[in-house]
């Protein structure tokens, strides 16, 4: 059963969630995934040979917002326009929890009062409701689509999941 929880994510966590092929434990976790414009943007200007195209396109529960982000001044002089229309999206709407992967972006969300979770905190969650996720296996596959990850946040992660 879903948890009753909205969630904003941003372009990081999905290329991460695609790469592993988790990308559908998002709908498993949350009542509601909202994708801002301007991280559907980023991914497709990949061009549709990137790996998360097809993925994010043939994905379910996706809430895919087609209208940009009012983003503000102060969010852009420190963010990419992705992280700047997550924490933004969140704020407007009342979600209080967004998944980025950087640190300045959670920093940021952080500072608006928002709950930051990233790719890795999302198949934890995964392991801990009992899906079948292999947090090692998805960190491998995740490095051979060239996701770089903290060898200590890898060695936290691996921990927290018991693995």
């Amino acid at each position: 059963m879903p948890v009753p929880r909205d969630i904003v994510i941003n372009t990081g966590p999905l290329l991460a969630l695609s790469a592993a092929g988790h990308l559908g434990v998002l709908s498993s976790l949350f009542r509601r995934v909202v994708v801002p414009a301007e991280v559907g943007n980023e991914i497709s200007a990949g061009g549709p040979d990137l790996f998360a195209c097809a993925e994010l396109a043939a994905a379910s529960g996706l809430e895919r917002r087609s209208t940009p982000t009012a983003l503000p001044p102060y969010l852009l002089s420190t963010l990419d326009r992705g992280e700047a229309a997550v924490i933004a999206l969140a704020l407007v709407e009342r979600i209080a929890t967004v998944c980025i992967d950087e640190t300045v972006g959670r920093r940021a969300a952080r500072l608006h009062g928002l709950a930051v979770t990233g790719s890795l905190g999302i198949l934890i969650q995964a392991r801990q409701r009992g899906l079948s996720v292999s947090l090692r296996n998805s960190i491998l596959l995740m490095r051979q689509r060239g996701i770089w990850l903290s060898p200590n946040l890898e060695t936290e992660a691996l921990r927290l999941a018991g693995e």
